[in-house]
């Protein structure tokens, strides 16, 4: 990807104000958030789940002079900051974090702040997620006060989103895209080095739904297969044939992948079991081939089981379309980076990764986008210096900390230095 030029039509940035006064009042709030996202870090809540989580994010911003809301489900909130003078109908800037954490266990055993709940951890960078926006919103409620905030910021700090089809769909409900003229959020990502973001115009992230099928028949005795539906035969082929068929099937830059997790059947090697189940996910790059793999994959199962005589359903559960990344909100986030981090303190260049590779991953970050343009940037939290291979949702997984200062300036700059469209 070519560096995206920061003054498109509609998406330039203001004179920037002094690099050292919002990164000063950025590192002020550093060893508070840090604490927060350690804390959250001890104490995960999974989707749906994160009273504790929203009840600690409440009183904060509630303390900052700001008013949450709370969102009907009684997880996640909303909180807009409305500088003075606001005109009627002005569009919000909007930030989102999620706030849920996975159902795995917390595999460090070398740090104060690992999960004190068995099976349940931060593996994916939530809790920096959070630390970021809430950063952010701290910084903001300051400026709007002082009145260098000009335009209405909303943050969004989203429950579930680890649960398909995801809460962003429960922030949009419940009106939290209303008056968004422009959204972003970051996720952590630990194959970039901490103080870099990693950029990409179009989609960063794919499809992703989950599928189980089930087949049926009378049963019977191994001796006479013929005489029944040989459920096993008929599951082993529609788990070897069907991904190959669909990917026959479909324009191969759509990059639609099928992949099992599950497979069950029978229960003793005499019997031939009256039902067989396949579980697993499909994952396409692109919005075209998300909306057409149902109902080939509907045609190609009939074909199969037809074959075996098996009865057949799909349970076909959507999950969530691409986070396609809009071109001016890349260049809004290529410019602030450049701009505050042009030069940093160890005098070392500027650090925005460009074009980034599209991951084959989820994230219901793309619902937002749905209603508003905007983008995800991934944020890097590896240590300098560190060269193990390492990844999301991994019971090891952590971050370099000083990741939550970087997310947060960068989210501050944006909503003090943008120029309205």
């Amino acid at each position: 990807m070519n560096r995206p030029e920061p003054a498109q039509p509609g998406a330039t940035l203001a004179a920037a104000r002094p690099v050292v006064e919002l990164r000063d009042r950025v590192r002020g709030l550093e060893p508070e958030l840090i604490a927060f996202r350690r804390d959250l870090h001890r104490h995960p809540e999974l989707g749906r789940q994160e009273f504790r989580t929203t009840g600690l994010l409440r009183d904060r911003l509630v303390a900052a002079g700001l008013e949450p809301r709370v969102l009907p489900g009684g997880t996640g909130l909303i909180v807009d900051i409305v500088p003075a003078g606001t005109a009627p109908g002005a569009e919000f800037l909007a930030f989102r974090a999620d706030i849920d954490a996975l159902p795995i266990d917390d595999a460090k055993t070398d740090v104060p702040y690992r999960s004190t709940v068995p099976g349940r951890a931060h593996a994916c960078g939530h809790d920096v997620h959070t630390s970021v926006v809430l950063g952010t919103g701290l910084v903001l409620a300051e400026a709007a006060r002082s009145g260098e905030l000009r335009r209405p910021v909303r943050l969004v700090f989203q429950p579930a989103e680890e649960v398909m089809p995801g809460g962003a769909l429960d922030v949009i409900k419940a009106g939290g895209m209303d008056g968004v003229g422009r959204i972003f959020a970051v996720h952590c990502d630990p194959k970039v080095e901490v103080g870099r973001i990693a950029l990409r115009t179009g989609a960063i992230t794919s499809a992703c739904d989950r599928l189980v099928l089930h087949l049926d028949g009378p049963g019977g005795h191994t001796a006479r297969p013929h005489l029944t539906t040989d459920l096993v035969t008929a599951v082993a082929r529609m788990a070897a044939e069907l991904p190959g068929a669909l990917a026959r099937r479909m324009d191969p830059r759509w990059g639609v992948s099928l992949v099992w997790g599950r497979i069950a059947s029978g229960s003793a090697p005499n019997v031939i079991p009256q039902h067989a189940e396949l579980e697993g996910t499909v994952r396409c790059l692109e919005l075209d081939g998300w909306r057409e793999a149902p109902d080939l994959l509907h045609e190609l199962i009939a074909k199969l089981a037809e074959t075996y005589r098996a009865k057949w359903t799909l349970d076909y559960h959507r999950g969530v379309p691409p986070v396609v990344n809009e071109a001016v909100s890349v260049a809004l986030l290529d410019a602030a980076m450049h701009a505050r981090f042009g030069l940093t303190d160890r005098h070392e260049p500027a650090t925005v990764v460009e074009g980034t590779e599209q991951s084959l991953g989820g994230e219901d970050f793309s619902w937002y986008l749905e209603h508003a343009p905007g983008a995800l940037a991934r944020l890097g939290v590896r240590a300098p210096g560190d060269t193990a291979v390492r990844d999301l949702h991994q019971g090891r997984f952590d971050v370099d900390e000083r990741a939550i200062g970087i997310g947060t300036e960068l989210f501050a700059a944006l909503a003090l230095e943008v120029e309205g469209d």
